[in-house]
């Protein structure tokens, strides 16, 4: 097994940092996010920087890619399904 760590990704948003790391985690890639921070712990600035194990990184780019692509985006029709799903309670 490979423990050596690559870059993957990066970003300048935090958030957008977190949201792709628990993507990944998800998918069962384990992630180490780096950030270069300037600014206080609240509000961070700079770039985040996404590492995986070198034997992850082909699924890890792959979510990635799908993460671009919108493949994992939620449209109306998704909304509206859940909606009909939810159970119903009487009050």
């Amino acid at each position: 097994m490979n423990d050596a760590l690559v870059q993957i990704w990066s970003t300048g948003d935090q958030m957008i940092a977190e949201l792709t790391r628990a993507r990944l985690e998800d998918a069962g890639i384990d992630v180490l996010v780096k950030s270069s921070m300037g600014g206080s712990n609240a509000y961070p600035v700079g770039p985040s920087y996404l590492f995986v194990k070198a034997d992850q990184e082909q699924d890890a780019r792959a979510v990635i890619e799908a993460i671009e692509s919108g493949a994992y985006a939620i449209d109306d029709d998704d909304v509206e399904e859940l909606e009909r799903s939810e159970p119903t309670t009487d009050a």
